[in-house]
């Protein structure tokens, strides 16, 4: 079975890259044909690139930083976001390709261990923000606790427990819910407060703010506020959870912050506050195209782990989310989606980013799966991104993707491939949700 799969990946990884008319209606051979791709790049640019390379099987957990041509960069810190996030990836991948399971569970167990005994505080409770490789908080909030940081790395255990099936990480995921609903959750209105001392107290008042204006946390928010961002991924965490763990707390939580983003974060014609007071009063700003159309997809994901996988206000929303980004913040010209601008689709940032051309493609493909017999848009999006990504997010040279390209996609020399923000976890991601979705539409 190995060598059977060994040889289809050589297959794939040989591939041309195979155009696609954007405005033809699909076949089943062009779902093949696009997934052949797809599947090469999943394997070539992002599984390959991180493992084995990142695995650190000294000092325990994944080393961070590499540089533009992959050879490693200053090493040591080990950031809860980071390591949560190629935990999940490996137990991801394990799931997804049976036959190199073996190989992937190695990695996966890797970084629960890292996440149990070094990034887990063990006296207080909680992961912390980032430690040295010795387990020890490291300077610049290191020692901070933060439910963003805290949601990864629940999502990462209740994923590793799905593939492992080892009691010792769904035990990990118990324990930290446990822990972050204690400290963080809001019970008056709802939610949870996001930066925490290290002993959980929530940080709601900034400490002395510097000259350049007041202090944020170690996502950027304001201390005191609550954000967007945040919950977003808590929504994704307490989503994997329930869907590993029957516990009624968890399906309460999952519902509340679930409802939460459809009534107080998510608001018309398909956009969301960023920032709110606690109250969840929104504070208007930027508007996010990048976290606009990720949010499509977890909503959908969550209301179908919530027993909901038609609701109609859930799929409506996603939608809105979907056609209000494409509108304001696609390049027609080009493909590819911008990184924010305003809600009505001025003071464009034309950065395009890793993260959020790929939650562009994973969210087109569902809304063409979703409603592709009556609006051709999604597909034609769908493939006009997909060209973008493999014309210009790839490094035809040393490999992976450019974590940013320009409006034509040129990418900036010597940037980084990997840092603790910037790893395989939203690539990985969507393409194997596209993987799949072109294999179901394939079959059809």
């Amino acid at each position: 079975m190995k060598a059977l799969h060994s040889a289809l990946l050589v297959c794939l990884i040989a591939l041309p890259s195979i155009a696609i008319a954007a405005d033809t209606t699909p076949t089943p051979e062009t779902y093949r044909k696009i997934n052949a791709q797809v599947l090469a790049d999943l394997h070539t640019d992002i599984l390959d690139k991180w493992f084995p390379r990142s695995v650190d099987e000294q000092n325990g957990g994944f080393n961070e930083n590499y540089r533009d041509d992959w050879s490693p960069g200053r090493n040591g810190d080990r950031s809860i976001v980071y390591q949560s996030r190629l935990t999940w990836l490996s137990a991801s991948a394990a799931l997804r390709f049976p036959s190199d399971a073996e190989k992937y569970l190695k990695y996966t167990r890797h970084g629960v261990k890292q996440l149990a005994d070094k990034q887990w505080d063990h006296e207080h409770g909680g992961f912390l923000w980032s430690v040295d490789s010795a387990g020890k908080p490291t300077r610049n909030n290191g020692s901070e606790k933060h439910a963003y940081g805290n949601a990864f790395g629940i999502y990462a255990s209740a994923q590793s427990y799905r593939a492992t099936h080892d009691p010792a990480a769904l035990d990990l995921a118990k324990k930290a819910f446990t822990w972050l609903d204690a400290h963080a959750h809001d019970a008056e209105h709802g939610g949870y407060y996001e930066a925490l001392t290290v002993e959980g107290k929530p940080i709601l008042d900034p400490p002395a703010p510097p000259a350049s204006g007041p202090a944020v946390d170690s996502i950027g928010t304001r201390y005191g506020q609550k954000s967007m961002n945040t919950h977003i991924h808590l929504l994704e965490a307490l989503t994997a959870l329930h869907e590993v763990w029957p516990d009624e707390t968890v399906a309460k939580r999952t519902r509340e912050v679930f409802d939460i983003i459809l009534t107080k974060v998510y608001a018309e014609p398909g956009f969301q506050y960023m920032f709110f007071k606690p109250d969840w009063t929104p504070i208007p700003g930027v508007d996010s195209y990048g976290h606009d159309i990720e949010t499509g997809y977890l909503l959908v994901e969550a209301a179908t782990a919530l027993g909901m996988p038609d609701d109609a206000r859930t799929w409506t929303a996603a939608r809105h989310l979907v056609d209000h980004s494409i509108a304001v913040g696609f390049d027609q010209t080009h493909g590819g989606l911008y990184d924010s601008g305003t809600v009505d689709g001025k003071n464009l940032k034309k950065e395009k980013i890793w993260w959020v051309e790929a939650e562009t493609l994973n969210a087109l493909l569902l809304m063409h799966s979703k409603y592709g017999k009556e609006d051709p848009k999604y597909w034609n999006a769908f493939v006009k991104q997909w060209d973008f990504i493999s014309s210009h997010q790839v490094d035809p040279t040393h490999g992976g993707w450019y974590p940013t390209v320009s409006e034509e996609g040129k990418a900036p020399s010597g940037r980084a491939k990997s840092d603790r923000w910037t790893e395989g976890y939203h690539q990985g991601r969507a393409m194997l949700n596209v993987s799949e979705a072109l294999e179901k539409l394939a079959a059809k």
